[in-house]
């Protein structure tokens, strides 16, 4: 079987401004840029195919109570290593990204302890990247 021998990924997400989308996901989020159409950008999401489809109506977002936060639903990202996280968390910092939630520990002392944070892109769509403490955790109950 061709391919990565780790399933990865495939994931389309709308966006209102590719050019907006091409500066957050290109220079502040650092990912390198694929092929791209006019309504399209692919981006390597580690080792994930994220791609940002030009779709100027958007639908409400809802958000849900998590640890003492609001929670914007629907979300997606990444987890990484906790040294990957605070890396990430400083250089968002160093560009002043606003935070939908700053950088935080989440359940702390509890099983699925973990590092947090959530941002929106310039359309909107909601991200989150997380570290957990323990990574054998990431599906505890």
């Amino acid at each position: 079987m061709l391919g990565s021998p780790i399933p990865r990924f495939h994931l389309a997400m709308p966006v209102d401004d590719l050019a907006a989308a091409r500066h957050f996901y290109g220079e502040v989020l650092g990912l390198d840029q694929g092929r791209s159409a006019e309504t399209w950008i692919d981006w390597n999401l580690h080792g994930h195919q994220f791609v940002t489809h030009l779709a100027p109506s958007r639908a409400r977002r809802t958000r849900n109570p998590v640890d003492g936060h609001d929670v914007p639903v629907p979300h997606f990202g990444l987890i990484l290593t906790v040294p990957g996280f605070q890396r990430l968390a400083d250089r968002l910092r160093g560009l002043e990204v606003e935070f939908v939630i700053e950088p935080y520990v989440r359940f702390e002392g509890q099983p699925g302890e973990q590092w947090t944070m959530f941002l929106l892109d310039p359309a909107g769509n909601a991200l989150e990247f997380k570290a957990f403490a323990d990574d054998s955790q990431v599906f505890a109950s």
